[in-house]
């Protein structure tokens, strides 16, 4: 029995991998998030499969659906939104399943931040411009920022910035970067990456918590922030350049 932890993407059905769909139609039980986990997902698994919507139970009770799950010999499609290596809290689930001896392997999937990228149309390491990109949140009600991982700190590299679980606070999100940035950074929200529903937000530092309170957007949104959305006129790579030896 193996429990897999499978990135289900940002949403869209159809960026699920092939390796996600074969695991979970080959997997008697599935754990899910309701709320971001698209139902056309689910029809992967097999019509008399066990599905439990983890949106409203707590570590314990998650941990005692895969332990349980193991005692019966069943193999557990275990579904995060987006890849599971960032924001997923699969590290806690997976520290339990270690405790209990239970073993586990992980699929990766489609990540919010590169469905945003797409939407957009950008590149988010563009030469001569940007080459480096942060992934972080903000901290509020949830799990407190590591010192030294506050976006003041954070942007004093001049990188470019991608937030998650972020959008909530986009007020407090602008007067952290403004100083390191200017108020005319572009800025992008992308909200539901993706999916039919789709919202893109464009602006500067300067207007965009305008917009994303015009707009209503609250939640399963990316911020990102950064000159490479505007790039124009930037050098070629170097592995393109038409200069580039290649013998």
């Amino acid at each position: 029995m193996t429990v897999h932890f499978i990135g289900a993407g940002p949403g869209a059905p159809d960026l699920l991998t092939l390796r996600a769909a074969r695991l979970i139609a080959g997997s008697p039980v599935c754990l899910y998030a309701g709320a971001l986990v698209p139902a056309e997902v689910l029809e992967h698994c097999p019509p008399d499969a066990r599905l439990v919507d983890t949106a409203n139970l707590d570590l314990d009770e998650i941990t005692a659906e895969l332990a349980a799950a193991h005692a019966a010999g069943h193999d557990v499609a275990r579904l995060h939104s987006g890849d599971p290596s960032v924001f997923s809290a699969m590290a806690e689930q997976m520290r339990r399943l270690d405790a209990l001896g239970i073993a586990y392997d992980v699929t990766p999937g489609v990540p919010a931040f590169a469905a945003a990228a797409a939407s957009l149309h950008r590149e988010l390491t563009v030469p001569g411009v940007g080459q480096t990109v942060i992934l972080t949140r903000t901290a509020a009600r949830a799990t407190p920022m590591p010192p030294g991982e506050d976006l003041a700190t954070l942007g004093k590299a001049g990188a470019t910035i991608v937030l998650h679980l972020a959008v909530q606070r986009i007020l407090e999100v602008v007067a952290d970067l403004l100083p390191n940035y200017g108020a005319d950074c572009p800025v992008a929200v992308v909200a539901r990456a993706s999916r039919d529903d789709e919202l893109i937000l464009r602006g500067t530092l300067a207007d965009i918590a305008d917009q994303v309170r015009a707009a209503g957007v609250r939640r399963t949104a990316v911020i990102v922030v950064g000159r490479v959305l505007t790039a124009e006129g930037f050098p070629d790579s170097h592995l393109y350049s038409i200069t580039r030896s290649r013998s």
